[in-house]
């Protein structure tokens, strides 16, 4: 843990450069430390040039660069790279998964009161949304009668 206090760790810095995000964390910032140290101990064995240059020029299918629509050069994460990062990913959603199932079964009545209590805080919610969306449609179905009626009148 960092000695900086909290508020000043949520707070945007400002001018600072972005990194580029995979599975929205940092590519430079923690991934390539994170598989940097992998490779160290022994418990990876991703090449040098991919942790070197993570980011690649993307092409077209004849060998082109390829470009944005904005006119820049678009980068890719090299395959080898984002392929570790989905295996991290989907090894954290089994953990997270398996945390869940193992509270499940060693406390179902305490899990069961949190979902029962979650559906019920919920509901309201959930009943707002459909209440807004409803009269919205009647609002705009009102509109669409009311120009469409306009039409109609002979000028």
């Amino acid at each position: 843990m960092t000695n900086i206090p909290i508020p000043v760790q949520l707070t945007p810095i400002q001018g600072k450069a972005s990194d580029r995000k995979v599975w929205s964390i940092p590519l430079h910032g923690v991934w390539l430390p994170f598989f940097t140290a992998t490779n160290a101990m022994g418990e990876s064995n991703i090449p040098a040039e991919v942790l070197g240059a993570p980011l690649r020029l993307a092409t077209e299918s004849d060998g082109t660069p390829k470009f944005s629509k904005t006119g820049h050069p678009v980068l890719r994460v090299v395959r080898e790279l984002s392929d570790q990062v989905r295996i991290v990913r989907e090894n954290i959603a089994f953990g997270l998964l398996a945390y869940a199932g193992a509270v499940q079964k060693a406390n179902p009545d305490a899990y069961k009161a949190q979902v029962e209590a979650s559906q019920k805080a919920g509901e309201p919610l959930v009943q707002k949304d459909a209440n807004t969306v409803a009269d919205y449609l009647t609002k705009v179905k009102a509109e669409t009668a009311e120009i469409a009626e306009r039409e109609l009148v002979p000028a």
